[in-house]
Formats: structure tokens, C-alpha cells, sequence
């Protein structure tokens, strides 16, 4: 059963922090490398952040959040996590996390809104 819980999610100003955290089951944490998307609204979900479960967790960054957020993992508890500092309201949107390529199950993913 492939479970995923995101949360951490908020309403902060543009230039805040927040720090997102999503529970997998290890059936699609454990071999994969982990990803978090975003759909902001009237768009499509792109993903924006994503690390390997091996290599010492190889990260890459879409353009638009690079320098801003940082992704990690925590093996041992099956968690992915999302820094994201220096927000803009264009940051604004749905956050979920998957494997990379992404499955067919989505959690209910957690809410980011900035302000400007």
C-alpha cells in the first residue's frame, strides 16, 4: 500500500520560511528517488524539487526554486522535507511529494500561500 501524507503547509508573507515534511510508506520510499511538485492554480503540477535515495542524496532543483528551497530525506523515518526560504507569491500553490518518476498515488498535499 503506498501511502503519502504532506504537511507543513501554510499562509506566510513573500520573503518567509516554511518547512514541508511528507510520511511515506517504505514500499515507495525506500528504492526511489523521492520528488516534491507543486500546482499552482489554473496550472499544471510540475515538480520543483528532487533527491536520490542513494549517491548521499543527489538533489536537483527546477530553475524557479533553485538557491531558495532545499530538499532532504530521512531513510530511517521514510520522510522527505522541503525547506523553501525567500518565498514569492508565485510560490503559491498545492505541494505534494511522489517518487520520481511519480506513481499513480498522490497524497492530499498540503497548501502553500504567499503573500506579497
Amino acid at each position: 500500500q503506498v501511502i503519502l501524507v504532506e504537511s507543513g503547509g501554510g499562509l506566510v508573507q513573500a520573503g518567509g520560511s516554511l518547512r514541508l515534511s511528507c510520511a511515506a510508506s517504505g514500499s515507495i520510499f525506500r528504492l526511489n528517488t523521492m520528488g516534491w511538485y507543486r500546482q499552482a492554480p489554473g496550472k499544471q503540477r510540475e515538480m520543483v524539487a528532487s533527491i536520490t535515495s542513494s549517491g548521499g542524496g543527489i538533489t536537483n532543483y527546477a530553475d524557479s526554486v533553485r538557491g531558495r528551497f532545499t530538499i532532504s530525506r530521512d531513510n530511517a523515518k521514510y520522510t522527505v522535507y522541503l525547506q523553501m526560504n525567500s518565498l514569492k507569491p508565485e510560490d503559491t500553490g498545492v505541494y505534494y511529494c511522489n517518487a520520481v518518476p511519480y506513481t499513480g498515488h498522490w497524497g492530499q498535499g498540503t497548501q502553500v500561500t504567499v503573500s506579497s
